[in-house]
């Protein structure tokens, strides 16, 4: 068994490992997830700048993803919804209705130009690796540009943890990214595609929450249009919500239609006497007319899951900015260099003519060395040694080429290697600069309207559903079936209560408790008192307890109220082990106790009166009546 336990646990942490690392959670370096980055990967490698059907593409990530092609498709579809790297062609579903994109056979996709401009995927500078079967490569993560986690957000549920990082717009991502860069202050908020209406008071910067609300045309005060969907939901589900609330009488519409094309549409209809500003605090109530979406920015950030803010993806972006595009410029003058290197040495082999050394060898190795010795006297010259692959250029050199050769062509080329290089170093003692004009030309590239805000941020007072909500179902009490509830069907009714009210319950034992509107429970066949168990309610009811000592057969009074208590738990108004003769919760009153016949007592009764008797704490001890047995006690209506 402690082999089992143990191979379990070892099997587990690695499952949840996986999870975590390559399943749920988006890497921060480029912001996707492992079966996105795949896609991607295919896309550009593919890539002819022509449409491919999707179930072809998805056939092709499978020689990365060791998944089933369902889940390819479907992270496929949600990624080309995104607008960001992946044009469209066909039904890919609607975001505002909810419907779902056609089959794969039937759509089509090719990757956008821009993609390539965002993402680095040369292999100097972006770590690959083998595929799971090791036939391919692909990259541990592309090194992009852009913070894209915050500008596509992303949500994933792993073991033990979750992420839920929300969209927000790429022009105030890329402004917050220049101003940081420019060591200014920035903020940022969320955008959602559905537009609404959002309260970002509680966002706290990516950790907190938001209140989202539809955003709806009052114009007519008979009806109510909705025009914009708030965040997580679509037509169906927010008309299904009004629809439900209208039937358990929470909000009065007379009817409610959808005619959402390109945009949203839901008009509701109100019924004769009831106008839109009666019915609106309702909507935002109960149904999805508002909603509270919770945050949690959560990335792998050297393969780790680390909590971050919107700030600090920001910070973390723009110094892997300024590092990807010095790596992107010291390859580049690598290049360069090498590209110089060729062209001097082409130029000292023809004018020199070293290839005429090579002539009287007869072997390989004699050709190498003739090559090596003719560039003895140029040394100076080269920009680094000469080895056997600059020997092997050289003599791959047609003799028409050679004999063809311009030397103010190869003059003009060099300058124009040798200026590339000089604007290279200047550029990288100014790669702040650099990078803030590279955002500014990425900015240039995108759509006009990929870059406006369409969710509208404003301050929502969110609506308390108990003040909406009115006091008018009725709360029964069967006597003889001992059922308490809104749902009983028998009995007196007590008093009106809503869905969200709390109620205190005494049985005459003494025992209280108080819990959520009841639809039915049994408290038993006596009940000594029922009411609202808000503190307004509570405050107005003082509670007379009248008990005796079973060993003495003395008889206690206590009157208190009730301050503070924990759902549904019983209490005790006496002290452990006392006998509740009567509860009351009249200010005054008068009782009589009947004391047990004895030999020398002569009063067999005597009379109080309850408003003698002083208010004391819940937990106090109550004062006793007269040091004397009493038999039972008589109360006067």
């Amino acid at each position: 068994m402690a082999y089992v336990k143990n191979l379990f646990d070892q099997n587990f942490i690695q499952y949840a490992s996986y999870v975590i690392r390559d399943r749920a959670i988006p890497e921060i370096t480029d912001g996707l997830k492992p079966v996105q980055r795949r896609i991607i990967h295919t896309l550009i490698k593919n890539d002819d700048g022509r449409f491919t059907k999707v179930a072809n593409v998805v056939g092709k990530v499978m020689a990365y993803h060791p998944h089933g092609d369902a889940s390819i498709y479907t992270a496929l579809v949600n990624l080309a919804n995104k607008e960001l790297f992946i044009d469209k062609q066909g039904n890919f579903g609607n975001m505002y209705t909810g419907d779902g994109a056609s089959a794969p056979r039937y759509i089509e996709c090719r990757l956008r130009p821009i993609t390539k401009d965002i993402l680095n995927t040369n292999p100097e500078i972006t770590q690959y690796v083998e595929t799971y079967d090791s036939r391919d490569v692909e990259p541990v993560a592309f090194k992009a540009k852009l913070p894209l986690v915050l500008i596509m957000g992303a949500e994933g549920i792993a073991v033990g943890m979750s992420t839920s990082i929300l969209r927000h717009n790429i022009h105030e991502v890329i402004d917050a990214e220049k101003k940081c860069l420019r060591g200014e202050k920035f903020q940022l908020y969320p955008d959602f595609p559905t537009g609404g209406l959002i309260d970002v008071s509680d966002y706290q910067d990516g950790l907190g929450k938001i209140v989202t609300r539809a955003k709806m045309d009052t114009s007519d005060e008979k009806k109510i249009v909705i025009t914009e969907l708030p965040y997580g939901s679509t037509t169906e589900s927010l008309c299904d919500s009004v629809e439900k609330a209208a039937k358990n009488g929470k909000v009065k519409i007379s009817s409610i239609q959808d005619y959402t094309s390109d945009s949203v549409n839901i008009e509701i209809k109100l019924p004769r006497g009831v106008y839109s500003k009666d019915v609106i605090d309702s909507l935002y109530a109960f149904t999805e007319c508002e909603q509270t979406i919770y945050c949690n920015l959560l990335v792998i950030k050297d393969n780790m899951p680390v909590q971050m803010t919107c700030t600090q993806v920001i910070e973390h972006h723009a110094k892997q900015l300024v590092g990807i595009l010095k790596d992107e410029l010291e390859y580049e003058k690598r290049q360069l260099m090498e590209k110089l290197h060729l062209r001097t040495i082409e130029r000292i082999f023809v004018e020199e003519r070293i290839y005429k050394k090579i002539e009287a060898q007869k072997t390989e190795e004699g050709v190498i060395k003739a090559v090596k010795d003719g560039f003895k006297p140029f040394t100076a010259e080269l920009l680094r040694p000469i080895n056997d692959d600059d020997v092997d250029h050289l003599l791959k050199i047609p003799i028409r080429r050679i004999s063809l050769y311009d030397i103010n062509k190869n003059r003009q080329e060099v300058q124009a290697i040798n200026d590339r290089i000089k604007e290279i170093n200047r550029t990288l003692k100014h790669l702040v600069e650099y990078a803030i004009g590279y955002l500014e030309g990425i900015e240039k590239k995108l759509d006009k309207d990929a870059i406006k805000r369409k969710t509208t941020i404003t301050n929502i007072n969110t609506v308390d559903v108990r003040t909406v909500v009115k006091r008018d179902t009725p709360l029964k009490y069967d006597e003889k079936s001992g059922n308490l509830g809104i749902e009983v069907s028998g009995g007196e009714e007590l008093f009106k209560v809503t869905p969200y009210d709390k109620v205190i319950y005494v049985r005459k034992s003494g025992i209280y408790s108080v819990s959520e509107c009841p639809k039915k429970i049994f408290v038993g066949p006596k009940l000594a008192h029922c009411g609202l168990a808000d503190k307004e309610s509570l405050s107005k009811v003082l509670f007379t307890i009248l008990y005796r000592d079973p060993e003495t057969q003395y008889v206690y009074i206590k009157r208190c109220k009730i301050a503070g208590y924990i759902m549904n738990r019983d209490y005790f108004f006496a002290p452990d082990g006392m006998e509740v003769l009567h509860i009351d919760t009249r200010k005054d009153f008068t009782f009589t106790l009947n004391y047990v016949k004895k030999p020398r007592l002569k009063n067999l009764t005597e009379k109080f009166k309850a408003s003698a008797f002083e208010e004391k704490s819940l937990k106090a001890k109550g004062v006793r009546l007269a040091a004397k047995e009493v038999q039972d006690i008589t109360v006067a209506e």
